[in-house]
């Protein structure tokens, strides 16, 4: 297929580039620089270097490609109008035809809960209540074929933001690393090349439509994974914080998110499109993994 992908050159979007690649499909890169559009030629892309809010445009270029994966996000005040932007240019593109678009999204939109299902109530705090009405409405556009992802926490290779904010937690006096909030709360997590198989899976496979919510099952609490990366980063070990901690540290809205309860299996993903993740999870490449070496060079 002639995929059109946004964020290629980000953690998500750069793992799901080389799985479309790697599975035959050829893959046309939107990018906002000629500096990105060097880095995705090297990479074996075709570049097109495009203000994604100029939506005749973007229009332009998806309507020339079999689908397109949305997973661009600048991840500040702007992400909204961003991706309200791409959505709208693809139901355009895409009125009529049955082609798929595939959305990123997250699961902090479903706020505490350790069960996330598709069927799952909105509770959206404040800061991805945005998220919903775009996810509707592209939805509900029936004459192209809509998917939106439900991400977990990406991690994988030595990078990601959420690792890289467990890794780089303050420290008491002992040197140990602070947890945000007591540490109870689970994470649903998942590895960004397994995340970049379902992008792949849902875009090839013409019967996904609607949300799939995507983790890998494990639901670690904030506690392991502080511990795990505290092994990574050479700490001694970690301590609980404290919620007013976390708000002092992040600001009120995003540790609003990072303080959530949350988990997911994955059933849907699993039965529909036969995903199965397969790689370690994050307390393990904290220990042993890609984090391990990172902190160790």
């Amino acid at each position: 297929m002639r995929v059109a992908l946004t964020g290629a050159t980000g953690f998500i979007g750069s793992h799901v580039l080389t799985e479309l690649q790697e599975h035959g499909h050829e893959v046309t890169a939107l990018v906002r620089d000629d500096a990105q559009a060097d880095v995705v030629a090297a990479r074996g892309a075709a570049p097109t270097v495009v203000d994604l809010y100029d939506r005749p445009a973007v229009v332009s270029v998806l309507s020339a490609t079999d689908g397109a994966i949305h997973t661009a996000s600048p991840g500040d005040a702007t992400s909204a109008d961003l991706d309200s932007a791409a959505a709208d240019a693809a139901i355009e593109a895409f009125a009529g035809s049955g082609k798929p678009y595939i959305h990123i999204s997250g699961t902090w939109a479903y706020g505490d809960n350790t069960s996330i299902s598709e069927q799952s109530p909105f509770n959206a705090p404040a800061f991805v209540a945005w998220r919903e009405p775009i996810e509707r409405r592209l939805l509900d556009a029936t004459d192209m074929r809509g998917v939106v992802i439900v991400a977990s926490v990406a991690y994988g290779d030595g990078a990601g933001g959420m690792p890289g904010l467990l890794l780089g937690s303050p420290r008491d006096d002992a040197g140990n690393l602070i947890m945000l909030g007591t540490g109870q709360q689970h994470w649903s997590t998942v590895h960004v090349a397994d995340l970049a198989d379902f992008f792949r899976r849902a875009l090839e496979d013409e019967s996904a439509r609607g949300y799939y919510v995507i983790g890998n099952g494990l639901n670690s609490t904030v506690a392991e994974l502080t511990e795990a990366a505290a092994a990574a980063a050479g700490a001694p070990g970690a301590v609980p914080g404290s919620d007013d901690e976390a708000r002092g540290r992040l600001g009120e809205y995003f540790a609003e998110v990072l303080l959530l309860d949350q988990g997911t299996d994955a059933a849907k993903a699993r039965a529909e499109l036969g995903w199965s993740p397969s790689r370690a999870g994050l307390v393990d490449e904290f220990r042993t993994g890609s984090y391990s070496k990172v902190a160790a060079g």
